[in-house]
């Protein structure tokens, strides 16, 4: 049996006002998201870039350390948290 909306559940659900939920934990939880999608993507190209570059015909491990060291140098300074502004 499916139970309906009565005036006893809404008058419990109705109290919610809107901004007073705390936040905290999904801001967390975003935070790390963010966090683990940047580095995360970083990493992927780091290692798709060392790969294509020593796999290719001709290609040699050498040149393909040093472009994803580059790489990797590169993307840790533009992807690195700023200093909040105040």
């Amino acid at each position: 049996m499916i139970r309906m909306a009565t005036p006893e559940t809404e008058t419990t659900h109705g109290d919610y006002q809107k901004g007073t939920q705390p936040v905290h934990e999904q801001q967390a939880t975003y935070s790390l998201f963010m966090s683990l999608a940047k580095w995360g993507s970083l990493q992927i190209a780091v290692g798709i870039t060392f790969f294509v570059l020593w796999l290719q015909p001709g290609g040699s491990i050498v040149f393909g350390f040093v472009a994803a060291l580059a790489l990797a140098v590169i993307g840790y300074f533009a992807l690195k948290s700023k200093p909040a502004k105040h």
